[in-house]
């Protein structure tokens, strides 16, 4: 069955660039992400390996730990690397777990036969400190991802589980924020020392509270 949100994140460990992981023990108190990429030496997963190579002080200052993952062998991930660092600019740093056996694979639901039937689509869990899994994504192989949109995500997942608020349509960090309906008047205007303007009874905005 499909992971779901709030599920518990599959441990597991398996070989990667950086040694071999047991991948709760590796996120520790920190924010994860887990992606997978269908096949080594691809046009589209070297962009997105680079691209996540060149955000890692973006991730490292939001407390993110990224892991990739390919159903080729760890060898052919360190000949790949090369050529990210090459055509990207940027050196992996992070590690690519091999998954030659789709043990992780299976156990994420990353293959989906109906758009690829022994590869993984284009998967992205997000994965709290607590182990639970806050966010999914799933593209098809032909699509690569946009990243900073999922630092966008990241950034709304860590505010609204520090305050009672929601982020609106198109939010990024910085902007007005919502006030979760569970809160009354009286205990928004102790909470939120800013204030907050009632556009309706269940939408209240109010400035960013961490900021």
């Amino acid at each position: 069955m499909a992971i779901q949100l709030g599920d518990t994140a599959p441990d597991f460990t398996a070989k990667s660039t950086s040694g071999e992981i047991q991948f709760h023990d590796y996120l520790g108190d920190s924010w994860g992400i887990l992606f997978s990429h269908p096949k080594d030496f691809t046009p589209v997963c070297t962009t997105e390996l680079g691209r996540v190579a060149a955000l890692k002080s973006e991730f490292d200052r939001r407390n993110v730990k990224v892991v990739g993952l390919s159903v080729d062998p760890v060898e052919d991930h360190e000949k790949w690397a090369s050529d990210i660092e090459e055509t990207q600019g940027t050196a992996l740093n992070f590690p690519l777990v091999g998954d030659p056996e789709r043990t992780v694979a299976n156990l994420y639901d990353m293959i989906h036969p109906n758009a690829l039937n022994t590869l993984t689509v284009r998967s992205v869990f997000v994965i709290g400190p607590d182990k639970k899994v806050k966010l999914t994504l799933t593209y098809p192989a032909s699509t690569g991802r946009n990243f900073d949109e999922i630092l966008r995500v990241i950034d709304s997942l860590q505010l609204t589980a520090d305050h009672q608020v929601a982020t609106p349509v198109d939010w990024n960090d910085g902007d007005d924020v919502i006030v979760v309906p569970a809160l009354s008047d009286e205990e928004a205007s102790k909470k939120f020392p800013k204030g907050f303007q009632a556009i309706k009874p269940y939408l209240r905005i109010t400035p960013q509270p961490n900021k």
